[in-house]
């Protein structure tokens, strides 16, 4: 399926469907609104001084404003995306296991509708199938025994290819109410160099954090980092209770000069390390459209410090604003290393929907290193492929390994993993990749357990946040005749769309954009925040490109 280009007047009916829409080491040991509008806070007495030093801090890390200057242009667009290489079938006699690292992330999502509202599709590596899929709520049951989480496992035809089957594995992490999380010591690490100028940069965070300062409570604590051509502090760690303080010294921000990212988080894991909450949240929340181009750190450097300071019980979410200089990969690998979440803030919605409906599980991490295994039985399945995860794949020894970094689940959160399985017999156009012949042995020579009715086990293993040996939850999967339910057959539908974005040789020509959305109208379920019609919008929206595109031939 190959893209079909678009032109401008797409952008009018983008327009109507927008309308109607609803986010070194050494040193470092140690009221929602819009967001273009300034509104006048409550002002405390120090207020003054605030502000003052604010804008001393944003000048002196800042620089000169880039109009000025003149070093950047807003049209010249350095977007980067990490390639991705999609999941092919492996035949289950020849690759009896999978196994990959859970992915709680939702950027993805966030960017793709950021695009679809702007008139055009996203980069085809700007699509992370997983990432769309765990953007949206599914009615898995609550935990009830000794581990945080529960796993809920279904199977159903796959709509994109009947013939086949595909397989829904389910976790959902333990909630926890916001009056019952653990104080927290938060650094907000805010990059306000030239590039944060435009009102979907600088004005939008500051519109989020206020968003999440309104949250705080009297046990937590924040200080306030920035950096642009050096970094500085702002705000020292300051009572949540404070929080006209807090707001001021935000309001007083102001964007300018070059970035030197790798100083500026040198600087809040010292602010942390400070200001650590023995049994807490320490975390430190990074908020940049991504470029560290200045600065003496390298990435390398940066990476090995985040990890050490993850070791140490610090943590760190990235939360990424505006176009045209995103460095999405950086940002993901930054937060994937610090055992944190990768967020991607588009418009005000999503900052709710990140810092204050789903705050304890942007904060709270209740387990860690959390990897899936999944053995198939290949008396029942000829091949399967994953759908997505292809940046969190891991070895099948890794699993057992407890020294293997993996990806990190926060509370109430629910990670989502589909497989799409070609049961035995069933003929398929597919290339399935196995083994050459071998000389001394038969390739997947244990002999099959015929007689098992289970398509597959699962097995899943975690650490508490601060544990270093890990748990092991097993569960096998069995064939259901069962109609599927609605939440497969929505994220059925979410898939299907990623994998027509993404050009995937595995949706064939028969599946299209209609289907997709007829397949996710009648899912819609109970959709109390409306992100899943939102999400009909955009796939309408995007089919409609596609018919004016053809039009225009």
């Amino acid at each position: 399926m190959k893209r079909q280009p678009i032109t401008l007047i797409a952008l009018v009916v983008l327009g109507l469907f927008s309308c109607t829409a609803p986010a070194l080491r050494q040193e470092a040991d140690e009221s929602e609104q819009d967001p273009t509008v300034a509104t006048p806070q409550a002002v405390p007495a120090s207020a003054t001084e605030l502000r003052e030093r604010g804008k001393v801090a944003a000048d002196a890390v800042g620089g000169v404003s880039y109009e000025l200057q003149g070093r950047y242009n807003p049209n010249f667009n350095t977007e980067s995306y990490a390639r991705i290489v999609e999941n092919v079938f492996l035949s289950a006699a020849a690759n009896p296991l999978s196994t990959f690292s859970i992915d709680v992330d939702r950027a993805s999502y966030s960017n793709v509708r950021r695009f679809i509202n702007q008139g055009q599709r996203p980069p085809i590596d700007a699509v992370r199938i997983e990432e769309l899929i765990n953007y949206f709520h599914y009615d898995y049951p609550d935990p009830d025994g000794e581990h945080p989480f529960s796993i809920t496992t279904e199977v159903t035809d796959a709509p994109w290819n009947p013939l086949h089957k595909l397989v829904r594995i389910g976790i959902q992490g333990e909630r926890v109410d916001t009056e019952n999380l653990p104080p927290s010591n938060l650094v907000f690490l805010l990059d306000v160099s030239g590039s944060m100028q435009s009102p979907d940069k600088l004005p939008l965070l500051k519109a989020s954090f206020r968003m999440l300062v309104n949250e705080l409570r009297p046990e937590d604590r924040v200080a306030i980092v920035v950096y642009a051509g050096a970094a500085g502090l702002v705000l020292p760690s300051t009572p949540g209770d404070e929080k006209d303080t807090i707001l001021s010294a935000i309001e007083a921000l102001e964007a300018g000069g070059s970035t030197a990212g790798g100083e500026g988080i040198i600087l809040a894991y010292r602010i942390a390390h400070e200001n650590h909450i023995e049994d807490g949240n320490n975390r430190v929340i990074l908020a940049t459209d991504g470029d560290f181009n200045v600065g003496a750190s390298s990435d390398a450097e940066m990476v090995r410090l985040i990890e050490e300071k993850r070791e140490q019980g610090t943590f760190l979410t990235v939360l990424g604003f505006g176009t045209g200089n995103l460095k999405d990969s950086k940002m993901e690998q930054l937060a994937d290393h610090g055992n944190g979440n990768f967020a991607y803030i588009d418009n005000l919605m999503e900052a709710r929907k990140v810092l204050v409906t789903e705050m304890g599980g942007t904060l709270l991490t209740i387990a860690k290193d959390v990897k899936i295994q999944v053995e198939f039985n290949p008396s029942r399945v000829a091949a399967y492929r994953l759908i997505g995860y292809e940046n969190r794949l891991l070895a099948n020894e890794d699993f057992n390994d407890d020294t293997k970094d993996a990806g990190e689940i926060g509370a109430g959160h629910s990670v989502t993993a589909l497989y799409e399985v070609i049961p035995v017999g069933v003929d398929s156009p597919f290339e399935i990749r196995g083994v050459d012949s071998l000389r001394y042995q038969t390739p997947g020579a244990t002999t099959p357990t015929s007689d098992s009715p289970e398509l597959m086990f699962v097995k899943l293993r975690y650490k508490e946040p601060d544990g270093e040996q890990s748990r092991l939850i097993e569960q096998p999967v069995l064939d259901s005749p069962d109609e599927a339910s609605t939440d497969l057959r929505f994220a059925a539908a979410v898939a299907g769309f990623g994998m027509i974005l993404r050009e995937s040789e595995y949706c064939g020509d028969d599946w299209t954009l209609a289907d997709a959305l007829e397949l996710a109208r009648g899912a819609i379920g109970e959709d109390s925040q409306g992100y899943r019609a939102e999400f009909i919008r955009l796939v309408e929206a995007v089919n409609s490109m596609e018919l004016l595109a053809q039009a225009s031939y």
